[in-house]
């Protein structure tokens, strides 16, 4: 019988993560007091503004227990905020964890989500620096507070999209929504954990590295994960800067695992791409003469493709959906609502 949290009490477990931790993570820059205390410090670099974001994944709300490993709901927790800090055009430093875990949890559960956390923190030569344990009788929740760098001058705004600039998207936003569709829709999950659509649901990607290189490139005027959807997010680009926005049907990037999915469904992969879903793909915009520049910084750190999708207008707060047959379609920017009904 595995051990469980009733086996070792919270400060049991808390010793076994801090010597996970101090084992297998690494140390982020600047930290001059880490976990053991009542709070951690860390000194600021010069020349550095701080970015802080925080997240909670609950459980039957943003992951499905039955369909993902304690290791990759510690990776896909840790991802949601590391994608805040590089749609900003930071660097992810300091994270503090929260967890909310049932009495008969596994301690070894519980160990595997910590080194979920590492392994996306590490390639930054972040670190957990804190957080706090306590238990829940209801669903279990992770919540972290994520603190990252930007340099002065190169922080990335969702409010500085300027008309006529063209509106670029990294990846094939809209799969972890397919994945998700495949998962509530299909008679037999069999063989569907290792779906790259449903990979794409249960364990994100960010584009934090592309999002640091676009802002230091200083060719974007404004950037945004889809978080909350394609539509939705740049909703918020449009209401933050005061402009609208037309997209080109055609041009969306649909991938041959979506198209198949939506057949499969029967559903529109073009929805799929623009509705609400759990991508952290990048929305950036840029003036037109400067998306050359904006796919070269991103090919400098990865191959992951870019795609100009649209033009920002100067109709505050309306998109317009330009089918193939050069009839428009206004579209609602709608996307993920907690309180929605």
């Amino acid at each position: 019988m595995s051990e469980t949290l009733a086996d070792i009490g919270e400060f049991g477990l808390i010793d076994r993560i801090h010597k996970l931790l101090q084992k297998e993570s690494a140390l982020a820059l600047g930290v001059t007091l880490g976990i053991g205390d009542d709070s951690a410090s860390f000194q600021p670099r010069p020349g550095y503004e701080i970015l802080v974001t925080c997240d909670c994944l609950v459980a039957g709300q943003h992951f499905l227990p039955d369909f993902i490993t304690p290791l990759d709901l510690g990776r896909r927790a840790m991802v949601v905020n590391i994608s805040d800090i590089g749609a900003m055009g930071g660097r992810p430093l300091y994270a503090l964890v929260s967890l909310g875990l049932k009495t008969d949890t596994s301690v070894a559960d519980v160990e595997a989500i910590y080194r979920g956390f590492i392994m996306e923190l590490n390639p930054f030569e972040a670190s957990i620096v804190g957080g706090n344990i306590t238990k829940t009788d209801d669903a279990l929740f992770i919540d972290i507070t994520l603190i990252g760098e930007v340099e002065q001058g190169k922080l990335m705004l969702r409010s500085n999209a300027k008309v006529d600039d063209a509106i670029l998207v990294t990846g094939y936003p809209g799969q972890a929504a397919t994945g998700l569709q495949l998962l509530s829709h299909s008679k037999s999950t069999e063989g569907l954990r290792e779906h790259r659509l449903v990979c794409a649901h249960t364990t994100p990607s960010h584009r934090a590295r592309e999002g640091q290189a676009i802002a230091h490139s200083g060719f974007a005027t404004a950037m945004i994960d889809t978080s909350d959807g394609f539509l939705g997010d740049l909703g918020h680009i449009c209401q933050s800067s005061g402009v609208g926005a037309v997209l080109i049907q055609e041009k969306l990037p649909v991938n041959e695992d979506l198209r198949n999915a939506a057949a499969e469904l029967k559903l529109d992969p073009y929805k799929l791409v623009l509705q609400e879903s759990d991508d952290y793909e990048l929305i950036i915009t840029c003036p037109p003469d400067n998306v050359t520049q904006i796919r070269s910084a991103i090919a400098a750190v990865s191959d992951v493709p870019v795609t100009e999708v649209g033009r920002i207008t100067d109709s505050v707060g309306d998109i317009q959906l330009t089918l193939p047959n050069g009839t428009h379609r206004h579209v609602i920017p709608s996307g993920w609502n907690h309180f929605s009904k």
